[in-house]
């Protein structure tokens, strides 16, 4: 009997965690094991209602619960977001292709984050600490509107700061109690904000088009060659599995090629930012 692609794997919610005024992580504990790989992503279903693609936020290292950070931004986001512990939905995948982690050994690793962008980047991040010796350095930049948008807050200030870890935020608009970088992200990747050794380091992006657009600019002035830039390009994807054409990129489909994509790879398809 083959495999049904489109059958969802009962889960169970676990826990809720509210990030900031609309974007929550939520703890899934599935049926069964779900192991994934960084930078894949997985179809979240509300039993009659409608499904969405989500990146898992969590250390693919742990595969028997799942952490999803959502923004509620529409229909189905706004049912998730109603969701209450020990209520159910349905998780299908891992869908999509990983971050090329044997590619990043022996290198310096920029990650470049903005917004709720930064969900898809925690799992990344826990799969590089699991391996820590492995790299030369990891490099964290992460850009909010304002203190009261930047998520994981507890996991930025504590957890993440480990040893080879350069960490540094910044705001659009402070508040008083704000002691950092006020700016949109790309001036926390300016030579003064970032030392880095370009020609042995791999930068990732993630977050929203405008945000991953002037990174990717701003990383290509630095020197960065594009095909040493990774993209997640989460857009427009529906059905998961390459069929609907949602998420065509020229020849590529986002969720099926992608969404890990690097700049070379995409950069003369017309409107890739939109």
């Amino acid at each position: 009997m083959k495999h049904n692609p489109y059958a969802a794997l009962p889960a169970t919610v676990e826990n809720i965690i509210v990030e900031t005024s609309n974007i929550t992580t939520f703890t899934f504990r599935p049926e069964e094991p779900i192991p994934f790989k960084a930078g894949q992503f997985v179809e979240l279903s509300i039993p009659g209602f409608g499904e969405a693609p989500f990146t898992p936020s969590s250390s693919p290292a742990v595969n028997d619960v799942m952490d999803i950070t959502i923004m509620r931004v529409g229909a189905v986001t706004e049912r998730i977001h109603a969701l209450s512990k020990g209520d159910t939905v349905g998780i299908r995948g891992p869908l999509g292709q990983p971050y090329p982690l044997d590619k990043f050994k022996g290198k310096e690793i920029l990650i470049v984050g903005g917004g709720v962008g930064l969900a898809p980047l925690r799992a990344l991040f826990f799969a590089l600490a699991e391996e820590m010796d492995h790299y030369k350095k990891i490099i964290l930049r992460y850009g909010a509107r304002s203190p009261g948008d930047i998520v994981y807050r507890n996991d930025v200030a504590t957890a993440w700061g480990k040893p080879k870890v350069d960490l540094m935020l910044s705001v659009d608009k402070g508040d008083e109690g704000w002691k950092g970088n006020i700016g949109v992200v790309t001036t926390i990747l300016e030579k003064n904000k970032l030392s880095i050794n370009i020609q042995n380091s791999v930068a990732v992006v993630c977050g929203p088009p405008i945000m991953m657009k002037f990174a990717t600019i701003k990383l290509l002035e630095r020197g960065y060659a594009p095909e040493n830039i990774y993209l997640s390009m989460e857009k427009n994807m529906s059905c998961g599995i390459g069929k609907c054409g949602h998420c065509r990129i020229g020849p590529y489909y986002a969720c099926k090629d992608g969404p890990v994509f690097t700049y070379d790879r995409i950069k003369d398809e017309p409107r890739i930012w939109d």
